[in-house]
């Protein structure tokens, strides 16, 4: 399972700049409300835990204070350095979180946009915990792929694609419904517990939605892993048809919903 993870959390790195071009960040607001729960301000030291090509790794510099960010693929985190290098108080470091050195630094919160499923949980939650400081907080970021009632959506309109090009893949399905998953506000969401060493978690999200054409939805999904794991034979030919489908049955206008997520929750002890 862990061996599994660490190859899944490295397909990114195979394609950084498209990464960082289609995928989408973070709205301003949920930073400011996590700045705002946290106490944070221009003296406070945070880390990022994957932090990609640095997307949410931007706004939080914006915060002020020192970040350290890790990122496990060396591709990532070069474009990382490259997008960040006109902030002054940005390190990006190269490692898995589970095997970083922290050199006995400590942080005022630790975040992880996108990311904290790539991380060995057994690790990751304690290590969380000690390299905060007493009141510290551990903030988890994502965006929720959902759908509204009425709207129409890329999977429902590309299923048979889907099952054409790769049958009986588990991942397929349509995204659930945005009302769903606003009712999804206790806890962590879909990681383990961490077993006392946060206090439950404070739950915030933010609509936002992407409009793609067919192409720039292909390219979206090019970036995902349960896409970067078919073999490009399969990939390539289900993508060039679902932009296809875009073009001719969705006028070439398609959107990707969102539900931005920060959950946050301070550490115990």
């Amino acid at each position: 399972m862990n061996r599994n993870r660490r190859h899944l959390g490295r397909v990114f790195g195979e394609v950084p700049e498209l990464y960082d071009r289609v995928r989408p960040g973070y709205p301003a607001r949920l930073f400011a409300d996590l700045a705002a729960i946290a106490g944070l301000d221009a003296r406070s030291a945070l880390l990022e835990v994957g932090c990609g090509t640095g997307q949410a790794t931007r706004s939080l510099a914006t915060l002020g204070g020192p970040v350290t960010a890790v990122e496990p693929a060396a591709a990532m985190a070069a474009l990382a350095r490259q997008r960040l290098a006109h902030a002054g108080n940005v390190t990006v470091e190269t490692s898995t979180f589970e095997r970083w050195p922290d050199r006995g630094r400590r942080f005022d919160a630790v975040v992880a946009a996108a990311s904290w499923h790539w991380v060995d949980p057994a690790v990751g939650w304690p290590r969380a915990h000690q390299v905060l400081r007493p009141g510290g907080w551990l903030a988890l970021i994502g965006n929720v792929v959902v759908r509204r009632p009425g709207e129409p959506e890329v999977y429902a309109e590309t299923a048979d694609l889907h099952e054409r090009f790769s049958p009986g893949n588990p991942d397929w399905g349509h995204p659930p419904l945005e009302e769903r998953v606003r009712a999804t506000d206790r806890g962590w969401g879909e990681v383990a517990d961490p077993g006392g060493l946060f206090d439950p978690p404070v739950a915030r999200w933010y609509p936002a939605v992407q409009w793609l054409d067919g192409e720039g939805f292909a390219d979206l999904l090019r970036s995902l892993s349960i896409y970067r794991r078919l073999d490009p034979d399969v990939r390539e030919p289900l993508l060039d048809a679902v932009a296809e489908r875009i073009r001719g049955r969705m006028g070439d206008r398609a959107p990707r919903r969102y539900l931005s997520v920060l959950r946050i929750g301070r550490r115990t002890g």
